[in-house]
């Protein structure tokens, strides 16, 4: 079996979007900890991360780490950061903690962020207690993991006016105002409906499909879907919405 590298490991900021309440979420795992006479020493919570083995690339300890969490893969990923400050893991529980899982102190962590759907966590069973948190509603944290969640939160933020990320957030067919429920969430903004409606039907990679959106109490939406294909032909450096 590989070694593993004792002060180098992979932080991974798992993003979902929750369609239905219109929220940006991260999932979070328990840290707990009690001591011999059952006191509660440590009860928070954190990214998940691991230590890279030998025989590992960054991206294959990233991906080990989505897999495990969540038994997904091909998900997409984006490697953002490198945190190294010397007293990044010096707080009084994270200390009792390192002493407990007997890790290095001096950890270096390289921070990737991945996006899909929370639909597809299966919570309910998932081994590690892993739970969807808004990233506006944020629990108490570990380390300086709320650091990481806000810098990878930043790093979304660019990258989603130009790059057509926010698809991997939603479903294979969806509205134009879930689109633009996507954007808001990230942005904190509010967007004008009508101009941004407009913008996005005109784009060509967003295909109106011959279906309505049905369960819904109003008047059934138009659904379309997201054209990779067309995208990567047309593709140029520009932004996807003029705010």
């Amino acid at each position: 079996m590989s070694k593993k590298i004792q002060n180098i490991s992979v932080d991974c900021v798992v993003f979902g979007y929750d369609i239905k309440l219109k929220t940006l979420n991260v999932l979070l795992i328990k840290r707990y900890l009690e001591s011999k006479k059952k006191k509660v020493l440590v009860d928070d919570n954190v990214l998940t991360g691991y230590h890279m083995y030998e025989d590992e690339t960054l991206d294959d300890t990233a991906s080990r780490v989505l897999k495990e969490l969540t038994g997904l893969t091909g998900q997409y990923k984006q490697q953002f950061k490198a945190f190294g400050n010397p007293d990044r893991l010096t707080g009084k529980k994270d200390m009792l903690w390192i002493k407990n899982e007997q890790f290095n102190q001096r950890t270096i962590t390289i921070a990737y962020y991945f996006l899909l759907k929370t639909d597809d966590v299966d919570i309910q069973n998932n081994q590690h207690q892993a739970k969807w948190y808004s990233v506006s509603q944020l629990p108490q944290l570990g380390f300086d993991h709320e650091q990481i969640i806000m810098e990878a939160l930043d790093d979304l933020k660019v990258k989603c006016l130009s790059e057509p990320i926010i698809f991997e957030l939603l479903p294979n067919k969806f509205t134009i105002n879930e689109v633009q429920d996507v954007y808001q969430s990230i942005l904190s903004i509010e967007l004008d409906n009508r101009n941004f409606r407009k913008k996005m039907i005109n784009k060509k990679y967003i295909i109106a499909l011959d279906e309505k959106k049905t369960g819904v109490s109003k008047k059934p939406s138009q659904l379309y879907m997201f054209s990779k294909d067309i995208y990567l032909k047309l593709h140029r450096k520009t932004y996807l919405i003029n705010l």
